[in-house]
């Protein structure tokens, strides 16, 4: 005999939600992440699960990836690798965005991985003390968010694509600004 009565199954209400209705999740765990592969890729494999400084941690992943892939494939076309990320990019985030009913959650830090990797691209060849001076400076950026990142920030968030464009796009301008200091720094 059964321990529950005949009819349907009964369900967790903290984690069954009906139509219409949309969970919050602010601190996600490493099982939220690891239930889709989307939030997998949103936030970093993982490292944007770190409690101290998400983004930087996730913005340090990405310096490593950078340097594992190539090392792993030394003429890697990092122009198609990083289309591939921002496209990859808009549907993690916005997926994961949906799942955690916050449109931009620090967790997320394949936004930073990606322009990150801009950054490095565009770089090099330099050495450690000059891909460490570009990190510094897009962390600057990304934190500080002048104009018109702010603007684009606090804009272009939401659902759907659109939002996640916004998620992706800021920094974007983070790693622009941070190419631009490193353009006048070598034109002197």
């Amino acid at each position: 005999m059964s321990a529950y009565p005949p009819g349907p199954a009964p369900r967790d209400p903290a984690l069954t939600l009906d139509a219409g209705q949309t969970a919050r999740v602010t601190r996600p765990s490493a099982r939220f992440m690891l239930s889709h592969p989307a939030r997998l890729i949103a936030f970093g494999f993982g490292s944007g699960l770190s409690p101290i400084g998400p983004g930087t941690v996730g913005t340090l992943y990405g310096w490593l990836l950078f340097v594992v892939i190539s090392i792993w494939v030394p003429d890697a076309n990092w122009l198609w690798i990083i289309a591939g990320g921002f496209v990859l990019g808009l549907w993690a985030c916005a997926r994961t965005a949906r799942d955690m009913g916050v449109s931009d959650h620090g967790s997320m830090v394949w936004d930073e991985i990606v322009a990150f990797w801009i950054v490095l691209a565009l770089v090099m060849p330099t050495g450690f003390w000059g891909q460490f001076a570009a990190f510094l400076w897009f962390r600057l950026f990304d934190i500080a968010k002048p104009a018109p990142i702010g603007h684009y920030d606090r804009t272009l968030k939401g659902p759907g694509l659109r939002g996640s464009f916004g998620v992706m796009f800021d920094d974007v301008i983070a790693a622009f600004y941070t190419l631009l200091v490193f353009a006048l720094w070598r034109s002197f």
